[in-house]
């Protein structure tokens, strides 16, 4: 074996430390190896690298304080008759020439040639920045003309990032096949956790065993899709969000894409992710460079560690909003595709009367939209609707006092549109057509130069014109047959990152703008368009006790001021579920707030009420944007808590939701968690919430308030108000 590593730049010594945190490199002489270990936000990350092979993750979780000492010596495996058959070492990037069997990190080819990759040198750079430790590690394969880069950052949060990026230095075009890195995960890893669904029913969670092969989770419709993974996550048998080790990975991209878990006979547990690439979609002339999305990686003792890790990146990137998130109405429930002046004005009236500080029209205000079969990509207002434009309803929202919106659809087209028959070429296709239509529409090519500047400058010119400050961007039709005329060659990976310029275009000529990320509602939420906007539409279900769920597992990745959560009607739209008003209010605070709802038809009483819950999220919103999200593990089904906790555990809020009929009655107790345990706190329930409370049996701390030590509220636990089915309560605790 080749001598230790070649170090390009920053030279760390044995035992240094960095800051607070540690990024060390140790040589190993027995196996003339050196060990790079790096620790931020309570994480740690152990590797081993050579001279000639990419770095393999020894460690990655819990923080590791000991000497290094051999540990690369006490972790080898025997290797036997062959490396094929025990694989002591598989790096970031697994490589079919190292002897990997499983499935291969990197694959391309050279007209038909070069499609092993197999490094001769490797060079490697480590550096700390922003907080971040981060390991740049460079190998060449001259005989293939191939150079390949991996960087792995820990970042401040102890949230991990690993991206690769594969380098054309030969001659000839070299098309990009597969290139999907990887991280390892322990044995003690036995149980997988994802996620599934479909419009309107998002993130649904499934478990099973970590069995050998390989679970793949692949989108094809250039978004995640309502069926999106969200994550996958490998833990202890029985993990829940309090207990459990896990480890994770989120892909942060918005087009096609994979994440995977496998797990091999030869001992090894990977967790992989990386861009869906379609045939001949990325070929790299020579000096052309392609980069796989950021694989997102979070470890965590139970899943609210594993999500709080997301969240503290997040809050700490400079474009994150730190604003309030203000109070929103979208008209889309409330009025459809009937646009009328006077009934608009009427409730933008009522939404600012309730504290509304945003008022948002949807779908139907421009040229041909009387229903969804017509007018996508004619960006222009509707002159039979709107004979003076829409500056009479934004001018008056703006005069009382509330933000205005406005909803487009930029990447969507009808084929009953001026556009369409104007620029057929300018739609996404095949030799065979535009394709199968989906929800009456089909896919506008950003690709073509034209295209993008004639949606740029359309999109830019309302903006100005009315004051817009907030976009909500749909995505309503899911990328098939998405060829770019007039070769039809596959454009999807284009598209994404047109999609991305066109966002970030918008918000540089206007500053302040906010954009929304919905897609059929649920369908595009992932950390790669969240770089771009401002918020995601969880999904275009409201219904409360479908909410509790969709909220919930949104959440592993995004923080609550990130997600739009709407109080709808009575009756929701998508199920037909009538729900209690209080429930539907309760459910909604926790996120970024708004309504959907026509306030016209609401009781005085109704009115009222929302009224006092808009007034108790706005108490609430600097702790929800700030705060920890907790959940209690639940001993009894039929029962679910969470809550936000401030940072500093002086307060806290949770929410107690019968969500089930329950065999066990009373329920039980519940528990709160994140609390400090040396501090003593005063629990109380939420006046808005007690009348939720079945009179005849009403806990004594219900009545009269509680003061336990944070270590016994999160053990012991308080005796579990009894509630009807999708009722709630809110509980206060606050340090004494």
């Amino acid at each position: 074996m080749a001598g230790p590593p070649r170090w390009a730049g920053h030279e760390s010594t044995p035992d240094t430390e960095s800051r607070a945190d540690v990024m060390t490199t140790t040589t190993t002489a027995r196996t003339t190896a050196d060990l790079v270990h790096i620790t931020r936000g309570d994480t740690s990350v152990i590797l081993r690298i050579t001279d000639t092979e990419l770095p393999t993750v020894l460690h990655w979780g819990r923080p590791f304080t000991g000497d290094l000492g051999d540990l690369a010596v006490a972790v080898a495996g025997p290797v036997g008759d062959s490396i094929v058959y025990a694989q002591p070492n598989v790096a970031l990037v697994p490589l079919h020439s190292a002897g990997w069997l499983g499935h291969p990190g990197i694959l391309g080819r050279r007209a038909g040639r070069s499609w092993s990759f197999a490094p001769e040198t490797v060079t490697h750079e480590l550096t700390d920045g922003d907080g971040a430790a981060r390991l740049v590690s460079t190998a060449e394969d001259a005989a293939e003309g191939l150079v390949l880069t991996t960087e792995l950052r820990l970042e401040s949060s102890g949230l991990l990032r690993l991206r690769a990026t594969i380098t054309n230095t030969g001659e000839g075009g070299y098309e990009v096949m597969v290139l999907e890195p990887a991280l390892p995960v322990p044995a003690v890893a036995d149980e997988l956790l994802d996620m599934t669904g479909r419009h309107a029913h998002e993130r649904e969670p499934q478990r099973h065993p970590f069995r050998h092969g390989r679970w793949t989770r692949e989108a094809w419709g250039g978004r995640p899709g309502h069926d999106s993974a969200t994550v996958l996550c490998a833990g202890e048998t029985g993990f829940g969000f309090r207990r459990g080790d896990v480890w994770g990975v989120h892909l942060a991209w918005s087009g096609n894409g994979v994440v995977s878990a496998e797990r091999t006979p030869t001992g090894w547990r990977l967790l992989s992710g990386g861009e869906k690439l379609l045939p001949g979609e990325v070929v790299l002339d020579h000096g052309q460079s392609y980069s796989s999305p950021w694989l997102v990686a979070s470890h965590g003792d139970g899943l609210d560690a594993f999500q709080n890790r997301f969240h503290e990146h997040l809050r700490a990137r400079p474009s994150h909003p730190t604003s309030p998130r203000p109070v929103i109405l979208n008209t889309w429930e409330a009025v459809y595709f009937d646009h009328d002046l006077p009934r608009l004005i009427d409730l933008a009236d009522r939404a600012a009367d309730l504290g509304v500080e945003r008022f948002v029209l949807d779908d139907g205000w421009f040229a041909g939209r009387r229903s969804d079969n017509a007018g996508l990509g004619d960006w222009q207002v509707d002159t039979d609707v709107w004979p003076d434009g829409l500056a009479p309803l934004a001018d008056h929202v703006h005069s009382l006092g509330m933000q205005f919106g406005l909803w487009f659809e930029p990447e969507m087209v009808s084929l009953d549109s001026q556009l369409a028959r104007r620029h057929p070429e300018w739609l996404f296709g095949t030799a065979h057509g535009p394709g199968v239509p989906s929800r009456q529409q089909h896919v506008l090519d950003l690709g073509h130069p034209d295209a993008f500047a004639y949606v740029l400058g359309e999109m830019s010119t309302l903006i100005g014109r009315y004051g817009i400050d907030y976009v909500k961007w749909d995505h309503n039709r899911p990328l098939v047959d998405a060829g770019h005329s007039p070769t039809y060659a596959p454009g999807i990976h284009e598209q994404t990152l047109a999609t991305y310029r066109l966002m970030d275009a918008l918000k540089k000529r206007h500053p302040g703008l906010e954009i929304e990320s919905c897609c059929g509602g649920g369908g595009r939420i992932d950390l790669g368009i969240i770089d771009h906007t401002d918020r995601v539409w969880v999904s275009d279900c409201i219904d409360a006790h479908e909410r509790q769920r969709l909220q919930r597992w949104t959440s592993l990745i995004l923080p609550p001021e990130l997600l739009g959560t709407h109080i709808g009607s009575g009756a929701d739209h998508t199920t037909g579920r009538m729900l209690d008003l209080d429930f539907r209010a309760g459910t909604a605070i926790f996120g970024h707030f708004g309504i959907e709802w026509d306030l016209a038809e609401a009781s005085a009483e109704e009115l009222e009420r929302l009224a006092a819950w808009v007034a108790l999220h706005k108490r609430l919103r600097p702790l929800l944007r700030t705060g920890t999200v907790v959940h209690a593990d639940p001993t009894n089904a039929a029962v679910e808590l969470e809550g936000v906790v401030a940072r500093d555990t002086s307060h806290a809020v949770y929410r107690m939701s019968t969500v089930d009929h329950s065999v066990d009655w009373p329920h039980g107790r519940i528990t709160l968690p994140g609390l400090d345990p040396t501090v003593r706190y005063r629990v109380e329930v939420e006046d808005l919430t007690r009348s939720a409370i079945q009179t005849h049996a009403v806990p004594q701390w219900v009545s009269d308030g509680v003061e336990l030590r944070g270590d016994a509220l999160a053990s012991v636990g308080l005796a579990a108000p009894l509630t009807l089915v999708d009722r709630l309560v809110i509980i206060r605790a606050t340090a004494v």
